[in-house]
C-alpha cells in the first residue's frame, strides 16, 4: 500500500503547478512563435534551457517557502530568477511576447525577502521595471501593464503563501483543540471514576467491617450489613456503568441521604438536613459529588464523631457546608485527592469551593454554586 500524502503537502503541489502553469501562460506565445515560425534551433533550446531554469527554480522557491523551510539563500535564487528573465527578451526580441518575462520574477518578491526589504524591492522594480522596457522598445500598451503588474503579482503572491500558512495553522489548531478535548475528557472521567469508586468501596469496606464486628453476636446485624453490602456493590456497578456512558446524574437529596446512612453506621453522629424540594436542578450535580466525596474523606481521612450538614438557599446560591471533628487527628496534609477534582467541579458550575481545617478541631468543606445556572 502506497503511503497516504499528507494534506498540506498536495495542497501546496497544487498551488506550485498551477503558478508556474499560470506563468508559462504569459511566455506561451513567444513559445509558439519560436517554435512554429521562427523554427530556429539555436533560438529554441535557449528560449527552453532559459524558461524551463526560471520556471523551476520558481517552482522550488516557492515550495520551500509554502513549507516554511526559508533561507537567506532564496534570495540568491530569485536574482537569479530575475537574471535570466531579464536576459530573455533583448537575446531572442521583445516583438513576440518575451518581454512578458520581466514580470516573472514579481510573484517572489513578496515570499522571498522579509517584509520590510519585499516593500523596497516592489517598489523599486515597479519602476526599474518599465523603465527597462522602455530601453527595449516593449510596447506602450506592455510598459503600462508592467507598471501595475509588478505590484500586482507581488502581492498576490505573498496572499497565497501567507493564506496557505493561515489554513495550515487552523488545521493544526483544530488537532491540537482535538486532543485537547480527548485529555479533558480523560480527566473528567477520570475525577467521575475516582469519586464514584472511592465512595463505594469505602461505604463497602466500612459494612463489612461492621459485619465482622457482630458475626459472633448477632446474626441478624450480620445479614442486614451483608444485605447493604450486595445492595452498594451493584449500586457500584451501576454507577460505574453510567460513568462510562456519561449519562450519571448526581441527585443532592439521594447524595445527602446516602452520606448521613454510611456516617452512622460508621457510629459518627450525622443527621440528614431538610433539602428543599425547590432547589434549581442544576445545582444537584456538583453540590452531589461534594457530599459524595466529603463522606468519603471523613470515613477514609478521620476519626471524627460527628458530622453536621447544612444546606441553604439564598443571596442568589445554594450553599452546602459539611462540617466534622475529625481534623485533628487527620495527618498533616491529608486531605483526600478528590478536593482538587471538587474545586474543578465547583468552579465549572461558576461556584465557589472551600475545604481546610476551621482552627477549632474541627474541618469544614463549604461550596456555593449559583442560584441560576452558568450560560
Amino acid at each position: 500500500m502506497q503511503p497516504r500524502i499528507p494534506r498540506p503537502t498536495v495542497i501546496a503541489a497544487i498551488i506550485v503547478g498551477m503558478t508556474v502553469l499560470t506563468l508559462a501562460g504569459f511566455l506561451l506565445p513567444a513559445l509558439w512563435y519560436e517554435i512554429v515560425d521562427r523554427r530556429d534551433a539555436g533560438r529554441l533550446v535557449l528560449a527552453l534551457l532559459g524558461a524551463g531554469a526560471a520556471f523551476a527554480l520558481y517552482a522550488r522557491l516557492l515550495w520551500q517557502n509554502l513549507m516554511r523551510r526559508t533561507a537567506p539563500a532564496h534570495g540568491l535564487g530569485l536574482a537569479a530568477i530575475a537574471a535570466i528573465c531579464w536576459a530573455l527578451p533583448p537575446l531572442l526580441g521583445t516583438g513576440q511576447g518575451w518581454g512578458n518575462a520581466l514580470l516573472v520574477p514579481a510573484g517572489l518578491i513578496a515570499v522571498v525577502l522579509p517584509v520590510r526589504e519585499a516593500i523596497a524591492v516592489t517598489a523599486a522594480a515597479t519602476v526599474l521595471t518599465p523603465v527597462y522596457g522602455v530601453l527595449l522598445g516593449l510596447p506602450a500598451l506592455t510598459v503600462m501593464y508592467e507598471v501595475t503588474g509588478v505590484p500586482l503579482g507581488a502581492f498576490s503572491g505573498y496572499v497565497t503563501v501567507w493564506l496557505f500558512h493561515v489554513v495550515q495553522e487552523l488545521r493544526e489548531a483544530r488537532a491540537e483543540l482535538a486532543r485537547s478535548a480527548v485529555g479533558e475528557e480523560r480527566l473528567r472521567f477520570a475525577r467521575d471514576l475516582h469519586d464514584v469508586l472511592g465512595h463505594s468501596l469505602q461505604a463497602v469496606a466500612l459494612r463489612a467491617e461492621v459485619a465482622e464486628r457482630f458475626l459472633e453476636r448477632d446474626d441478624g446485624r450480620v445479614r442486614k450489613e451483608l444485605t447493604e453490602i450486595q445492595t452498594m456493590a451493584r449500586d457500584a456497578v451501576r454507577d460505574v456503568r453510567e460513568v462510562v456512558r456519561g449519562y450519571r446524574a448526581t441527585s443532592l437529596r439521594t447524595e445527602l441521604d446516602g452520606m448521613s446512612a454510611v456516617l452512622r453506621a460508621a457510629g459518627i453522629r450525622c443527621e440528614r438536613p431538610e433539602v428543599s424540594p425547590d432547589l434549581p436542578a442544576h445545582v444537584h450535580e456538583p453540590l452531589g459529588w461534594v457530599a459524595r466525596e466529603a463522606a468519603t474523606n471523613v470515613l477514609r481521612h478521620s476519626s471524627a464523631t460527628w458530622c453536621e450538614i447544612t444546606v441553604r438557599s439564598g443571596r442568589g446560591e445554594v450553599r452546602l457546608e459539611i462540617v466534622n471533628d475529625g481534623a485533628a487527628r487527620r495527618a498533616a496534609g491529608d486531605a483526600g485527592s478528590g478536593l482538587a477534582g471538587l474545586a474543578e467541579r465547583i468552579t465549572a458550575a461558576g461556584g465557589a469551593f472551600q475545604a481546610g481545617p476551621a482552627g477549632d478541631g474541627t474541618f469544614r468543606v463549604a461550596a456555593a454554586v449559583p442560584a441560576k445556572g452558568v450560560a
